[in-house]
């Protein structure tokens, strides 16, 4: 009786744990159920689906976006229905990605993390540590990854949708707009030496002179700002300057505007002679423009690389008795083609035609560029194998017509570009399978 009462004592505790237990079981459940239901499938889109979560997310960034740059927010309604649509999109094209195999690997995204870093003015550990701090380093290297595939997917396959005639480029190279997209930016800068209406005639030969022994200081290296700075503090005569900065030809005051188009970057000119006084300019940088006169080098060569039977040194011993049977007065081409394993050269006996000057590997530009014209280098190394390289020759180019048309198509595909992007979109969207679950 005594241990029957005992027990019968101890089962209402019992009971009491259970139902403790029974109720922790029932708020787990529920809680789980709430997490589930915050976090449910809100639309089936083709082969995968979108969670509520990634749209709250998504609408938390953007409200952030449009109060830290003080933009008036949409109603609630309609920036759900556009973050939602836009979403749809996203995962339409990232699987397109993934069907397409585009894919970046961890050092892009830190490339581009360090980027980022650098434009908040930050290395690359401390942005690092700031988003974890935010609990937003995962998020922001996602977020990243999926911008860079969806650039790159669109550059894809947009740029193939878009075509340009021979006739659109000659249109555009002729119009005004064009003109105005290809003309050249100067980067202009100026001393003068003033002559004033009471000067002698001793005095403004004496002040020719003078400006003429800057400009032939700045012609022997000197540098052109130190150059005025200096004339400026000597105070032998009056000398002013000016940096016109980045201007059109049209922009460049008329007095220079014959000489600037001529000039190489790094150039001085001068003295010119005003009616205010002789004047120096200097073209310190230009960019834009078509003139484009490119050094090309005439190359051939001999690729081999190390494999499963012919190790490093075996390779470039392999090199040096072919060099020495062309040294003896084998043909190049022939052993080429029976050896180099250079598939885009082999059948043109290691040719690689004309080469423009930063067109190849830097390995193989620098041995290329202390070659003389019919030397045969010897055994050296890229990134793609072991070669022995002749130069055949050398000359400049004039590629400007090439460029231009380069330029102009680049202009016009640019034109066009956001046009044919938004029709795919449109495309895309109306053929996938899209079912939003309420």
């Amino acid at each position: 009786m005594l241990g029957y009462h005992i027990r019968n004592k101890a089962l209402p505790t019992i009971l009491a744990n259970m139902a403790i237990i029974v109720l922790a079981l029932v708020a787990s459940t529920v809680a789980l159920a709430q997490r589930v239901s915050l976090d449910r499938v809100i639309a089936i889109v083709d082969e995968d689906v979108i969670l509520q979560s990634e749209l709250e997310n998504r609408i938390m960034l953007t409200v952030d976006q449009f109060r830290a740059t003080n933009q008036p927010l949409p109603g609630e309604e309609e920036l759900r229905e556009q973050l939602l649509e836009a979403l749809i999109l996203e995962n339409l094209q990232l699987q397109m990605a993934n069907r397409m195999s585009i894919r970046f690997d961890d050092d892009t995204l830190n490339r581009v993390l360090a980027n980022i870093a650098e434009q908040n003015n930050m290395n690359f550990d401390e942005y690092v540590a700031s988003l974890e701090t935010q609990g937003r380093y995962r998020a922001t290297r996602d977020q990243v990854r999926r911008e860079l595939s969806l650039r790159e997917l669109q550059r894809a396959v947009v740029n193939q949708r878009i075509s340009i005639t021979d006739q659109e480029i000659e249109n555009f190279l002729n119009s005004e707009m064009g003109r105005s997209a290809m003309a050249a930016d100067y980067l202009v800068d100026h001393m003068l030496v003033p002559v004033a209406a009471n000067d002698r005639n001793g005095v403004q030969e004496a002040k020719l002179a003078y400006a003429s022994e800057l400009v032939a200081s700045v012609e022997q290296g000197a540098e052109f700002v130190s150059t005025r700075l200096q004339a400026q503090q000597e105070g032998r005569f009056q000398v002013t300057g000016t940096n016109f900065g980045w201007r059109r030809l049209e922009q460049i005051p008329s007095l220079f505007g014959e000489i600037v188009p001529t000039m190489q970057v790094g150039d001085v000119a001068g003295p010119i002679r005003a009616g205010n006084g002789f004047h120096i300019i200097t073209l310190s940088d230009m960019r834009g423009g078509t003139n484009r006169i490119v050094n090309q080098t005439h190359l051939r060569h001999i690729m081999v690389t190390p494999n499963e039977i012919r190790d490093e040194e075996q390779s470039v011993v392999l090199l040096e008795n072919l060099r020495d049977q062309i040294l003896q007065g084998e043909d190049f081409a022939t052993l080429a083609r029976q050896n180099s394993e250079d598939a885009s050269s082999v059948v043109a006996g290691g040719d690689l035609d004309w080469v423009n000057e930063g067109g190849m590997p830097q390995e193989m530009e620098a041995v290329a560029n202390a070659l003389e014209i019919g030397e045969l280098s010897h055994p050296f190394q890229t990134n793609t194998g072991w070669h022995i390289m002749e130069v055949l020759g050398r000359r400049e180019q004039d590629l400007s017509q090439e460029y231009s048309r380069m330029q102009a198509e680049n202009a016009l595909r640019g034109r066009k570009y956001e046009l044919e992007l938004q029709n795919w979109l449109i495309e895309i969207r109306e053929g996938a399978f899209v079912e939003l679950i309420d």
